[in-house]
């Protein structure tokens, strides 16, 4: 099979670590690679920045999206690597050109532009994936699939988090890029901490489960003097089936990286996972534990789970593997569309998961200006 050319928005500027992350995850597996781009906000910046990666560049994602539209350009798809407020532009432009997107999350700016990309994804039947990397973790995949078939039994309680430390201090007054945007109300959002990082933990509450959230009471603070938006976010929320779950995140927890994960209690079990130890994930059944290892021929993965897995056991795959893995679901939607013989992509987080995250942070927030009062969402 010919390899899949993918154009990238976004991704290029000197303090953006995540764009030559999406750069080896397209590429790991050697049936994607980045052809083209459109890197930079500023037209002569992005035209430089491609040609120090080598791929034809252009000055604008809209430049890019035309030259494949007129045939001048190969394109499968394109992967959105830009801050929150220029997620929705090129998203818009490239689904409703029928062009095939990875974006990152969360997915837009705000609730509405979610609404309507959410339904371009939907009547114009794009292939559509969201970049919730961790998803991508087989051992969360498989979480996924064991609450799905009733191994925990009905859900009662989740607990998701994510803890960082890098926002401790003011961290955006020494030039740091990373932070400039983050807490920039103009280019995050109305959340920084939740729009962050709160959507993983939201995500380790959701999609594993299958569970929406349906109303929430949340409590947002920011501890940093002079920050315009939230560095701390907590969220007790009810669920679809009346589970609650306590949905955590923050980035003044000093000491802790990427500290993210989920515990999920069931009537027949529970499941535990932590990024930082992404290799296992542990089962209680009360009278005893059980660790589950990731590895190629392991019998406690079915073939949706194992079609990922590219080591045998004792070999370490981990944050690269996981989002080639999100790049091989849309990989495998492109190319069962064309009627090419793929295994079936796993459902990991699309334009929905999407939607469902910019209403969660939405209605935390307005709980919050109300003192943790029940807020629908």
């Amino acid at each position: 099979m010919a390899k899949l050319k993918v154009g990238m928005i976004g991704g290029g500027g000197p303090g953006n670590f995540f764009g030559q992350v999406h750069r080896r995850a397209i590429s790991l597996d050697d049936t994607r690679e980045v052809v083209a781009g459109a890197l930079r906000s500023d037209p002569e910046q992005a035209m430089a920045a491609a040609k120090q990666w080598g791929i034809q560049g252009y000055p604008d994602y809209a430049s890019m999206i035309a030259a494949w539209k007129k045939g001048k350009l190969e394109l499968d798809y394109v992967t959105i690597v830009t801050p929150n407020h220029a997620h929705f532009g090129p998203a818009k432009a490239a689904v409703e050109a029928g062009l095939p997107v990875m974006c990152e999350k969360p997915m837009t700016f705000t609730v509405a532009e979610s609404e309507k990309l959410a339904a371009l994804v939907k009547k114009g039947k794009v292939p559509f994936a969201l970049a919730h990397t961790y998803t991508g973790h087989p051992m969360m995949m498989l979480a996924k699939e064991m609450v799905g078939r009733g191994d925990i039994g009905e859900i009662r309680k989740i607990e998701a988090w994510y803890n960082q430390g890098w926002l401790a201090d003011a961290a955006e007054k020494t030039g740091n890029q990373q932070a400039g945007w983050r807490v920039d109300p103009k280019r995050a959002g109305i959340s920084n901490c939740g729009g962050d990082i709160g959507t993983h933990a939201f995500v380790g509450a959701t999609w594993v489960t299958g569970l929406k959230v349906k109303k929430v009471s949340a409590r947002l603070n920011t501890f940093v003097k002079g920050r315009l938006l939230d560095d701390d976010f907590n969220v007790i929320a009810e669920m679809s089936n009346g589970a609650t779950a306590v949905i955590t995140a923050t980035q003044i927890a000093i000491g802790y990286k990427n500290d993210t994960g989920f515990r999920i209690y069931g009537t027949k079990g529970s499941l535990e996972w932590h990024q930082e130890r992404a290799e296992s994930l542990l089962v209680r059944r009360g009278q005893s534990d059980e660790v589950l290892w990731i590895g190629g021929g392991f019998s406690h993965f079915t073939p949706a789970v194992a079609s990922y897995l590219r080591l045998p056991s004792g070999h370490h795959e981990d944050f690269f593997e996981a989002l080639a893995n999100l790049h091989g679901s849309l990989e495998r939607q492109i190319r069962l569309a064309r009627g090419e013989k793929v295994p079936a992509p796993f459902p990991h987080p699309d334009a929905q998961t999407g939607l469902d995250g910019l209403r969660f942070i939405a209605a935390a927030v307005a709980s919050s200006k109300k003192k943790g009062a029940w807020t629908n969402v």
